[in-house]
């Protein structure tokens, strides 16, 4: 029996691994996170395999009004954001559509596929589920899911001895009503597993 599998009251789990970036359309509302879960991470859904993993950062924005001692002193969060960055480094011209927000059109023709890319007044404004999955199988998965766009645009360098990686940051906004902006989602294995 392990005793480090993640149960519903163990924190002795280590997080050690990368995973798998995903991506669909926010064109549908989930009240149910794990219909969302469900639908975002699939295979078809891969937005391209990455390299250095994923990092996720929530920073609130704090307001103190105190008085002039100090002596008393009252905070408030008055604003908060959420990013997903992530190196991608299997990716072709869809790809580039996903994470660009003036990708004005993707077209196939004659084995060839364009992307242009530019211009402000092609800001799309789509907005998408990203989401990444943790996979451990030892301890069990772990799933973040944030909706955002990618608010880093891009760089591509090609290099003789490098592969090409672009490094995307998404920047959630919220998810529902609630001003949710990250849903932070984990298996709870069995002690007996």
């Amino acid at each position: 029996m392990n005793e480090n599998k993640r149960t519903s009251g163990n924190k002795e789990v280590i997080t050690l691994g990368s995973g798998y970036l995903h991506y669909i359309m926010a064109t549908t509302d989930y009240d149910d996170e794990v219909a969302l879960k469900n639908a975002l991470f699939t295979d078809d859904n891969i937005l391209g395999y990455i390299q250095g993993g994923a990092t996720l950062e929530y920073k609130p924005t704090f307001y103190d009004a105190k008085d002039d001692l100090g002596i008393l002193i009252k905070s408030a969060i008055t604003d908060e954001t959420a990013t997903l960055k992530s190196g991608v480094c299997s990716w072709n011209g869809e790809t580039l559509n996903v994470l660009t927000e003036t990708a004005s059109s993707v077209t196939e023709n004659d084995g060839i596929r364009t992307v242009k890319i530019g211009g402000a007044g092609n800001d799309k404004r789509e907005r998408y589920y990203i989401g990444f999955h943790y996979v451990d199988k030892l301890d069990g998965d772990a799933w973040v899911i944030i909706k955002g766009y990618n608010s880093s645009g891009f760089t591509l360098t090609f290099a003789k001895d490098k592969e090409t990686v672009i490094d995307a940051e998404f920047t959630a906004v919220p998810v529902d009503s609630d001003g949710t902006l990250i849903i932070y989602m984990e298996e709870i294995k069995s002690s007996e597993a």
